[in-house]
This record gives structure tokens, C-alpha cells and sequence, in this order.
């Protein structure tokens, strides 16, 4: 029985990514090195230059690393540093699927789309495309961007927002920054699902299942009240505290002089541009 196409050029693509291991078996342990080092750099330069991190994440993708070719996938899917191509995106996650990373194998399972096209960089040893330089999008263009299967998640956020007395933009607007309303998103530092929540604070807010999307928004938006509250409504504060930590921001009385921090910040302010959050959020009515 023959294989269709894209299933054989996909099967193709991961035989010479695995010869090429076996190939270089006498360096295996400096590989192995070489690409967490790729891994631990691209994830540090992610939020300010998401180019860089590809040209990593590339590197790591040749030489089989799955969590490289599911963070490249990443990349390419939202077009951070790298042009947008769900045909390169849907390609790295399935290589990395069959080679056993969930998170791939969840993405897929979201997206339903299959390719076989491979970026070139990880095909050979170029650099990755540069991102278009466009006009920054606004909040309502994210959203309606967004497929008709995650649209449900915009009335969500929006719905515990108002629950918690927090502006739903505001709220709308981490997501966007966070995660781009991928339920199933995954940070180098461990951030998990739409609202990137890390470990500790899951549990400081009581989220079991950071991956459940309902949970991880209400843990996410509970988190934001309680900076509004603890930064007396500052925007700007409350989302570089979101991003590095209250102790951080309360350490420097200010937004930390750090550069992923003021770059997330910097993001956050772009979709929603206001100084201070209104009081009675809940009062907010706009409709996306």
C-alpha cells in the first residue's frame, strides 16, 4: 500500500533528521549540549527578539530536538520573528508528534491541519526569514484574526473579567501578549496555557489544571485583580509585575530595568493604551 504524498515527504524529512543524528553519534554528548544551549537562549529571547530565537530553535530542529522543532512550529504559527506559515507551523508540530511531544500532538489535535512543508533552516543550515515589518496590530484586529473554533475563548476571558471587576480588554490583552489564545501554549520557564501561568502561581490561585482553558483564565484574571488592587490601578505596573513578579516590581518601585519585562509591558500598553484601569470594570460592556 502506498503512502500518500505529504505523509512520505514528511516520513522522508524525518529519516534524514535521524540518519544525520546516527551520522554524527561520535559528538552525540557535545550535541546534546549544544542544543539545550540553543533551547536555553532561544527561550530568554523569545519576548525581545522572537528572529533570534528561531535562528536557535532552527539549529536545535536539525538535529532532531523536538522541543526546538514544537517552539519553531510556535513561531511560525503566530509569525513571531519569523513570517506567519501555518504550512511550516503544521509540518515541525507533526515531526515533533511522531517523534512523542504532547504538546505538539495537542496542537494538532486544535489546529486539524497537516502539511509538508519544512522551513528551510531546518532542512539545512540557513538562517530563517525575517518577519514583515507591519503596522502593529490593535486589540480588535487580533480578535477577529482569530478562527471561528477560538472564539469561544474571547467570550470567556470576557466573562470572568467582568466576574472579578477587571476592564475585559485588559484581560484580553494579556491573553493576546501571553499565549495568542493558544490553550496549549508552553514557555521555556515552564509559563503554562492562555494566561501563562507558572507553577506557583497556578497554586496560589487554586488552578489544578493550568491547561484547562476555564481554569487557567480565572486563576490568570484573579491574579490581575489582585495586582490592580495592589498597584492601586496602574496599568503599566500591574502588567510588569504580572511578567516579573510583584517582588520585582516592588523591589525597583517601578518597572524592573528589565528588558524582557519592559518589552511586555511596552505590548501590553499597545492593546490597551490607558494609564490607569477603571474602577467599575464590571460596567464595561463593549462587545468584541
Amino acid at each position: 500500500m502506498s503512502l500518500p504524498v505529504p505523509r512520505l515527504l514528511l516520513l522522508i524529512a524525518t529519516c534524514l533528521l535521524l540518519v544525520g543524528r546516527v551520522a554524527l553519534a561520535d559528538t552525540a554528548e557535545v550535541e546534546t549540549v549544544q542544543t539545550q544551549t540553543w533551547l536555553a537562549e532561544a527561550a530568554k529571547l523569545e519576548q525581545r527578539d522572537p528572529w533570534q530565537a528561531a535562528v536557535r530553535y532552527c539549529g536545535g530542529a536539525r538535529q532532531g530536538s523536538t522541543e526546538s522543532q514544537y517552539r519553531l512550529a510556535m513561531l511560525y504559527a503566530f509569525g513571531q520573528g519569523v513570517p506567519e506559515d501555518r504550512d511550516a507551523a503544521a509540518s515541525l508540530l507533526a515531526l515533533a508528534a511522531q517523534q512523542g511531544h504532547q504538546q505538539a500532538v495537542n496542537m494538532l489535535e486544535t489546529i486539524h491541519y497537516s502539511s509538508d512543508k519544512l522551513p528551510e533552516c531546518v532542512l539545512a543550515d540557513v538562517q530563517p526569514a525575517h518577519a514583515p515589518v507591519t503596522n502593529s496590530a490593535s486589540l480588535n484586529d487580533v480578535i477577529a484574526s482569530l478562527p471561528k473554533q477560538r472564539r469561544w475563548i474571547v467570550d470567556m476571558v470576557q466573562q470572568v473579567a467582568r466576574w472579578n471587576d477587571v476592564d475585559p480588554r485588559f484581560a484580553l490583552s494579556i491573553v493576546t501578549v501571553e499565549s495568542r489564545f493558544q490553550p496549549h501554549a508552553r514557555s521555556g520557564a515552564n509559563a503554562m496555557g492562555l494566561m501563562q501561568l507558572i507553577p506557583a502561581t497556578a497554586e496560589r490561585f487554586n488552578v489544578k489544571d493550568a491547561f484547562d482553558a476555564s481554569q487557567n483564565v480565572k486563576g490568570g484574571v484573579r491574579y490581575l485583580r489582585w495586582l490592580l488592587d495592589r498597584y492601586h490601578g496602574d496599568v503599566a505596573m500591574a502588567a510588569a509585575a504580572y511578567n516579573a513578579g510583584e517582588g520585582a516590581v516592588d523591589r525597583y518601585k517601578g518597572i524592573p530595568p528589565y528588558k524582557e519585562t519592559q518589552q511586555y509591558v511596552k505590548r501590553v500598553l499597545q492593546y490597551y493604551p490607558y494609564r490607569t484601569h477603571a474602577r467599575d470594570a464590571a460596567r464595561h460592556t463593549t462587545q468584541m
